[in-house]
């Protein structure tokens, strides 16, 4: 049989590369999505082939929902139907902004990129999943953050968004469940990346540092991928719609 595909999006670098990398090394071929082709997306597709995957890396603007279909087709044209999607692109909150500041083109931007375009993007991909025939085990994974529970007024459209996103989760694992496709969602802590690396990190030092992370160290991008790539294999075939924390034991609540 054939390897499974998996589509990434936001593959480019952090997250994203590090769940396609752990998905390769689990067996998968690799279709990797971002808003931005170069060498460190072509450097994405030596590493994936390395690792012995098929590998295909597109451009799509997620918050262009015109451009969503176009998007898959060429990735599926490439290596076959998506067995595992895993929605990781996403924008962060830049500049930090006091939620009484805030301006509404900030907020449509983050929110159109990480809510709205995932919303539909998933919808896209769940429609091809749905019209056929598998034995193979498919899923779906959000990649949220403990943003979408824990409060931080300066990054408020972010914290909408994700607190949206794992809503869509459980929409979707709802939905889809009836037709075989789990529906995952991975709320990531303090993960060291080129995203959490754009703004000063003394407060999440000092977090760490006091045991509020109970691991007390960053996480990395491959403690997310081991996860990803658990959960896309098949590895908890009777879990769906429910948040796994993948943050050192940061949201234990603590006396």
């Amino acid at each position: 049989m054939s390897r499974p595909v998996a589509l990434v999006t936001g593959a480019r670098q952090g997250l994203g590369r590090g769940i396609a990398l752990a998905l390769a090394k689990a067996g998968f071929d690799v279709a990797a999505l971002d808003i931005v082709l170069d060498e460190k997306s072509d450097a994405v597709i030596q590493e994936l082939k390395a690792l012995g995957a098929r590998a295909y890396f597109g451009q799509m603007d997620l918050s262009d929902l015109d451009a969503h279909t176009a998007a898959i087709e060429a990735a599926e044209d490439a290596l076959g139907p998506v067995d595992a999607l895993v929605n990781n692109a996403g924008i962060a909150a830049r500049p930090l902004t006091d939620i009484l500041d805030l301006g509404s083109e900030a907020f449509d931007r983050n929110l159109g990129v990480n809510l709205r375009g995932t919303f539909f993007f998933t919808q896209a991909v769940a429609k091809r999943m749905i019209a056929r025939d598998t034995d193979r085990y498919r899923s779906i994974t959000f990649i949220t953050s403990i943003a979408a529970s824990h409060v931080s007024t300066d990054r408020s459209p972010y914290c909408v968004s994700k607190a949206g996103l794992s809503m869509t989760a459980q929409l979707y694992a709802d939905r889809l469940g009836r037709h075989g496709i789990a529906v995952h969602e991975i709320r990531p802590g303090f993960i060291r990346t080129e995203m959490t690396g754009s703004a000063p990190t003394g407060k999440i030092d000092a977090y760490i540092e006091s045991g509020a992370v109970t691991q007390k160290r960053w996480g990395e991008t491959a403690d997310i991928g081991a996860v990803a790539a658990s959960l896309a294999s098949g590895a908890l075939p009777y879990v769906t719609g429910q948040p796994i924390y993948v943050d050192g034991g940061y949201h234990i609540p603590t006396a």
